[in-house]
C-alpha cells in the first residue's frame, strides 16, 4: 500500500495533497457527526485490492461472467457472516449503500402509489423514508407519524395505530437518522400485524450497535426486513445490506439485481466481509458498550451546563442540540463555530423545526468515531465542555484559537486508525 501512494504522489500530487490533508484534518480534530467512523487499516486494505478490477454481476454460482472463483468466495463470506451477526435468514450484501438499499426493499414489496407508514423527517426520519423531495416520496405514498416533543420525545403508538389503520399501508417502516431513542420493536411489529403490513426497519445508524448487542435486534421481535448501511457504527466501508427472514430472499435478490443495480463492487464487498468478521470479536461488543457510555456522559455534561437536548438525552450514540434554545445560533452557526476549534458536527433540524434545512435549528452530535480512537468518559467530559463554551464565544479569536490547540493536543494522544 505504501508503494502505491508512493506512485499516487508522482503521478496526481494534487489528489495526493487532498488525501494528505484529510488525514491530517481527521488527526488533529475530533469527528463528532454520529454518521461516521474511523474504518480499520484492513478494510482500507481490501477497499484498494485488484477485487476493483473484476464485474460480477449476478449472485455466487449465478454469475454472468466468468472468473468468479474468488468473488463469489468473499460475497458467500459476508452473507454468511451478515446472517450470524444479526441472527437473519437470508442477506443480501451488494447494495452500494444507504439509499440504494432502502429503494431495493420498497421495491421488492410495492407497486407506485402503495403506501409506507414512516417517520417524519424533522423527527428523526431520513430522507428515503418518503421526504416530498425524495424519488421515492415521489413513487410511493408516505404516511409519517412524529414525535412528541411535550413527551420527551416520546412515540405515541396509540397514534401511530391510528394513522395504520386509516392509511392500511404495506410497510410499516422504523429507522431514523436523528432520533436519540432507541425503537419499541414489539410495538411496531403489532401495528403491522394489526393492518396485515409488513415490518421493515432502518437500523443504518444502530446496526454496529445491535450487532455488538448492545442494543435491541429487530429480528427478535418477528420484523420481516431490516437494512443497515455498514459505515457508520459497524466501522466498515460504505455500503448497505437488505437482510430478511428466507420467505424474501427472493424477492429482495431480484430487486437489488437486476432490479436496481448491475455490478455489485466487489472489493467493497470483500470489505464488508471483514468488517462483520471483526463485529464478531469481544472487543466490538466491548466498543459498542463503550460508544452508549460514552453518548451517555456527553449528554449529562452538556445538560449540566445548560444545552437542550431533543428529547432529553440518549439512549443511542446520538445526541440531537437545539442551538436555538441553547445558545441563540442556528445549526449552520453552530456547525462553523465548532469546526473553527476542530469538532465536526453537523447542522440538523429538530422536530417542527420552522427553519429551513440548511439554516436549521439544531446539530448532531455523535460519539462512535471518538471512541473508535479510544476516547472515554473523561473525554467526552472536556469534549461537552468544549461544545458548550465554543457556541456561545465562538466569535472570540483569543478563545477559539486557544481552544483549537487544546483540541489538538487531546487528538494527539488518540491516533487514528489506519490513518498515518
Amino acid at each position: 500500500m505504501e508503494s502505491h501512494r508512493a506512485l499516487l504522489q508522482q503521478t496526481d500530487p494534487d489528489v495526493f495533497a487532498a488525501i494528505a490533508g484529510e488525514e491530517r484534518r481527521e488527526r488533529r480534530g475530533v469527528e463528532l457527526i454520529p454518521s461516521e467512523n474511523y474504518t480499520y487499516p484492513e478494510v482500507l486494505a481490501a477497499l484498494g485490492s485488484v477485487l476493483t478490477n473484476k464485474y460480477a454481476e449476478g449472485y455466487p454460482g449465478r454469475r454472468y461472467y466468468g472468473g468468479q472463483e474468488y468473488t463469489d468466495a468473499v460475497e458467500e463470506l459476508a452473507c454468511a457472516r451478515a446472517r450470524a451477526l444479526f441472527r437473519c435468514e437470508h442477506a443480501n450484501v451488494q447494495p452500494l449503500s444507504g439509499s440504494p438499499m432502502n429503494q431495493a426493499a420498497y421495491f421488492a414489496f410495492l407497486e407506485p402509489g402503495d403506501t409506507v407508514l414512516a417517520m417524519n423527517l424533522s423527527h428523526g426520519g431520513h430522507l428515503t423514508h418518503g421526504a416530498p423531495v425524495s424519488h421515492m416520496g415521489r413513487v410511493f405514498r408516505f404516511v409519517r407519524y412524529r414525535t412528541r416533543p411535550d413527551q420527551a420525545g416520546r412515540i405515541d403508538f396509540d397514534e401511530v395505530r391510528r394513522l395504520a389503520r386509516e392509511a392500511r399501508p404495506k410497510i410499516v417502516l422504523c429507522g431514523y437518522t436523528s432520533y436519540p431513542r432507541d425503537y419499541d420493536y414489539a410495538a411496531f411489529r403489532t401495528i403491522a400485524d394489526d393492518v396485515g403490513a409488513l415490518a421493515m426497519a432502518d437500523v443504518s445508524h444502530v446496526g454496529g450497535l445491535i450487532a455488538g448487542g448492545a442494543l435491541r435486534n429487530p429480528f427478535d421481535h418477528g420484523f420481516d426486513v431490516v437494512t443497515t448501511t455498514t459505515h457508520k457504527t459497524l466501522r466498515g466501508p460504505r455500503a448497505g445490506m437488505v437482510l430478511c427472514r428466507a420467505a424474501h430472499a427472493v424477492v429482495i435478490d431480484k430487486s437489488v439485481f437486476p432490479g436496481l443495480q448491475g455490478g455489485p463492487h466487489m472489493n467493497t464487498i470483500a470489505a464488508v466481509a471483514v468488517t462483520l468478521k471483526k463485529a464478531q470479536e469481544p472487543a466490538f461488543a466491548a466498543y459498542a458498550a463503550q460508544v452508549l457510555r460514552n453518548a451517555r456522559a456527553l449528554a449529562s455534561v452538556l445538560l449540566a451546563r445548560g444545552c437542550t437536548l431533543v428529547t432529553g438525552g440518549t439512549d443511542n450514540h446520538m445526541l440531537v442540540l437545539d442551538t436555538m434554545a441553547s445558545a441563540g445560533i442556528d445549526g449552520r452557526d453552530a456547525e462553523r463555530r465548532l469546526d473553527a476549534v476542530g469538532l465536526t458536527v453537523n447542522k440538523q433540524v429538530v422536530p417542527d423545526d420552522p427553519n429551513p434545512p440548511l439554516r436549521p435549528s439544531g446539530i448532531r452530535l455523535g460519539t462512535p468515531a471518538a471512541t473508535t480512537r479510544g476516547m472515554g468518559e473523561a473525554e467526552m467530559e472536556r469534549l461537552g465542555g468544549w461544545i458548550a463554551d465554543t457556541l456561545r464565544d465562538g466569535t472570540d479569536p483569543a478563545a477559539v484559537a486557544r481552544r483549537r490547540r487544546e483540541v489538538a493536543e487531546l487528538c494527539e494522544g488518540f491516533p487514528v486508525p489506519g490513518v498515518g
